[in-house]
């Protein structure tokens, strides 16, 4: 049990890199890979039944705490990515299925890996969890409807159809983890530790999946699409940080909401684009997986070690 728990925390880590090697692998041996693109709605729910595990009462006490706060990150969410993604689809003119690509990561709501990267910036991890707690419960309303909005231009795009999917995927396997939690407490603390492993297994498989069935088109848009995603990341880390201190935030608050709204719940955006839209609409999720990783992990080192040196 030790050794696992010690594979997950370096996998947990090391989560980019391993992201980075099986994109790699499914990019010059995509035969290998394209099975698991019918799975990929199975292997984000089971990612969201292991937060469900993990979220607690406790986690929305800062929502009665700090309303504002919370409420300043939420909106913050749903609106600095959806219409980052909405003015480089315009301003880029990116064709229809990158477009609505982008626009699918800036819907989605906020990932759990932001709390693990407030954590290591030092910023406030009670409201990170809060927002991305709030905002992954609302998504099954808001994330359709603003993909309605704003990609129609693009595709057609079916609020309904995305809106059961959202439901199955997340909220559905989020409100079962949580009742397992509820009965099943001093099991699910064993395993808390062993999470990580199965979410970053997911995540890579999913990512995988996701460049194997896109490699002809990733080999024709693929820099297009990268510059993109490094573009929005560091736009919503930039536009979150000056919400914090629009508001008048304590710093550390201002470090929690450019991180919740700079990093995105990627793998949902995947499975939405897979199930809808095609297997191109996907790669934008797939490369912001491995990205918001790095740039967040570089992000909270600095953050860190300012804090250290004020000490």
């Amino acid at each position: 049990m030790n050794l696992l728990i010690k594979i997950s925390q370096f996998a947990s880590k090391t989560f980019a890199v391993w992201v980075l090697v099986f994109a790699a692998f499914a990019f010059f041996f995509p035969e290998q890979f394209t099975w698991i693109a019918p799975y990929i709605s199975i292997l984000l729910g089971i990612i969201m039944f292991g937060m469900g595990m993990t979220i607690s009462a406790k986690d929305f006490k800062e929502v009665g705490k700090h309303p504002l706060k919370v409420l300043v990150g939420v909106l913050s969410q749903f609106m600095v990515m959806p219409l980052l993604a909405f003015a480089l689809a315009k301003g880029l003119r990116l064709e229809p299925e990158i477009a609505i690509g982008v626009i699918l990561v800036g819907c989605c709501p906020g990932g759990t890996a932001s709390n693990v990267m407030t954590f290591l910036a030092k910023g406030n991890i009670a409201l990170s969890v809060a927002i991305t707690s709030v905002s992954t419960l609302l998504a099954p309303i808001v994330t359709p409807a603003l993909i309605y909005l704003l990609a129609s231009e693009w595709m057609e795009v079916s609020a309904k159809d995305m809106f059961i999917s959202v439901i199955q995927i997340v909220l559905i396997p989020i409100i079962l983890g949580f009742i397992v939690q509820l009965f099943l407490k001093e099991q699910v603390k064993k395993s808390a530790d062993l999470m990580p492993l199965v979410s970053v297994f997911a995540i890579v498989l999913i990512v995988a999946a996701v460049v194997s069935t896109s490699k002809d088109r990733i080999m024709e848009s693929g820099l297009l699409i990268f510059g993109v995603v490094i573009l929005h990341n560091s736009l919503g880390y930039l536009l979150g940080f000056l919400i914090g201190k629009m508001f008048k935030l304590t710093y550390q608050d201002q470090k929690a909401m450019a991180i919740e709204v700079g990093m995105q719940n990627s793998g949902l955006g995947a499975a939405l684009a897979t199930a809808h839209f095609s297997p191109l609409a996907a790669v934008p999720s797939a490369i912001f997986s491995f990205w918001h990783n790095i740039s967040g992990a570089l992000l909270a080192t600095y953050w860190a070690r300012k804090a250290e040196r004020m000490k």
